[in-house]
């Protein structure tokens, strides 16, 4: 029994070179494309990649605000990773946090009108890096391709475990 458990334990973690090389390429090509994009985006004056992300986050959301919880979820980001970038955000004023009326632990970040034409200025640039970076160097049967798969990754993270 243990001679079987132990094969059935060393089946489940074995990855193959090819499998694993699949692995690294996504991960070093998602990192290396993001600094890319980060680096246009700084080198003309705009907002880095992570603040964008936030913010689109709450652009695209009803009324412009959500929870901070439901944020730090959207960007995939710890609560109080967030809630520090949340300041900073606030800070220069591209956002700002408003208290729940009913849960005073609660609050929600808001889109400020400066947050609004900041995303306006590093979008075409934003645009840009990722037909640069990613979209020339693939096909559109490629991208629907790449599409499938990621939803489908998603959705098995995002399951619950059982």
């Amino acid at each position: 029994m243990q001679l079987l458990l132990g094969i059935l334990a060393a089946m489940s973690t074995r990855i193959n070179e090819q499998q694993l090389g699949a692995w690294r390429s996504f991960i070093t090509a998602h990192a290396t494309l993001i600094e890319q994009i980060d680096q246009a985006l700084n080198a003309a004056e705009c907002i880095p990649l992570h603040w964008y992300d936030v913010l689109v986050e709450l652009h695209e959301a009803p009324e412009q605000r959500l929870r901070m919880n439901e944020l730090a979820r959207r960007v995939v980001l710890s609560r109080s990773t967030l809630t520090h970038l949340a300041t900073r955000l606030e800070q220069s004023g591209l956002l700002r946090r408003e208290r729940v009326g009913s849960d005073r632990r609660g609050a929600y970040a808001v889109l400020t009108a400066e947050g609004a034409a900041a995303l306006r200025k590093a979008w075409p640039i934003y645009a840009r890096g990722i037909r640069h970076y990613f979209l020339q160097h693939l096909s559109d049967e490629e991208v629907e391709v790449l599409s499938v798969i990621f939803q489908r990754l998603l959705k098995a993270a995002t399951l619950p475990s059982e």
